[in-house]
């Protein structure tokens, strides 16, 4: 199924490279051994989940609808002005930070504010209404680079009873 969600983002505009590419941004710093393959591997392992892929699957139909107006009133508004105060579209993301804890969810609001990338680029309004897939995409990405930071063999590791 996770080609099948491949499909979709790209359908949308989006590529794994697309998102591989914030997640080397946002690992890089703390793990310099980090190549651009591995973060392309987290991509597709945490697209492989499937209450990830169900999340983005959620979201980009409801993108999708708001585009050929289908959604009932007041959400059609409501979608196609972005509106701020909505905030359903980072509630949804949240449920993709949350697969590798905390460090995904700081990540999120930290792309969530400075938008790079990928993400920027669908936040602008156009042609298509992307209200809920900037914000997955960023969820994706704090969930990939949340991934690499736990899997860091250079990482800080404790026990319980203080033997590390």
């Amino acid at each position: 199924m996770s080609s099948n969600m491949e499909n979709w983002l790209n359908r949308r505009g989006v590529e794994v490279s697309d998102v591989a590419d914030i997640v080397f941004s946002l690992q890089r710093p703390y793990n310099p051994d980090l190549t651009y393959q591995e973060c392309e591997e987290s991509v597709l392992h945490v697209l492989s989940k499937r209450e990830v892929q169900y999340v983005l699957f959620t979201g980009i139909a409801l993108d999708e609808l708001a585009e050929r107006k289908m959604l009932p009133e007041p959400l059609q508004a409501i979608m196609e002005a972005d509106e701020s105060l909505y905030g359903v579209d980072e509630t949804l993301a949240l449920g993709i930070t949350n697969v590798y804890g905390m460090i995904g969810l700081t990540s999120f609001g930290y792309l969530d504010k400075v938008k790079p990338g990928i993400i920027r680029k669908l936040n602008e309004k156009g042609k298509h209404v992307h209200v809920f897939l900037d914000d997955l995409v960023a969820g994706l990405a704090a969930a990939a680079s949340a991934r690499i930071a736990h899997q860091d063999p250079k990482a800080n590791r404790y026990e319980i009873g203080g033997q590390s």
